[in-house]
């Protein structure tokens, strides 16, 4: 019964196999010849490794071209609230402005009516997020391996 129809089917597929050798090389050879492009690819543009940077002083921030800077969030969760706060007056003396917006659009409204000491800050989730600049988008500054 059942080995017998086995058999008959892996003779059948074996027939058709042989039978259409073209498609059956093309088959073997295909996925081999990605692979190989693949390699290449990966080989032409290898992933950048960087030296450690040394603990230095950098100095005391100069707070005077901070003065009058706004800050835009969106959207206006607790969570970014509170990340918010403390990023204007735990890190500054005299604080920084920061505004909240219901939406992207609305930020990217009211950016586009402030003048260039405006940073919008879109938050994903809790832990992401994308600044926001006058006419462009800074990608975050954390390393990553690839793209």
């Amino acid at each position: 019964g059942v080995w017998r129809q086995t058999r008959a089917l892996l003779f059948k597929n074996c027939l058709i196999k042989c039978r259409t050798k073209k498609s059956s090389v093309q088959e073997v050879l295909f996925p081999l010849f990605f692979l190989f492009w693949l390699i290449l690819m990966s080989m032409m543009h290898p992933h950048r490794k960087y030296d450690e940077v040394a603990n230095t002083n950098l100095g005391t921030l100069d707070t005077s071209i901070l003065v009058n800077f706004v800050i835009g969030y969106t959207p206006p969760t607790p969570m970014a609230r509170e990340i918010m706060k403390k990023v204007a007056f735990d890190n500054f003396e005299d604080g920084i402005i920061t505004e909240e917006y219901l939406s992207e659009e609305e930020l990217q409204e009211a950016s586009s009516f402030k003048p260039s000491n405006f940073v919008g800050v879109v938050f994903s989730d809790a832990m992401s997020y994308q600044l926001r600049f006058p006419d462009s988008v800074a990608m975050s500054s954390i390393y990553m391996e690839s793209r």
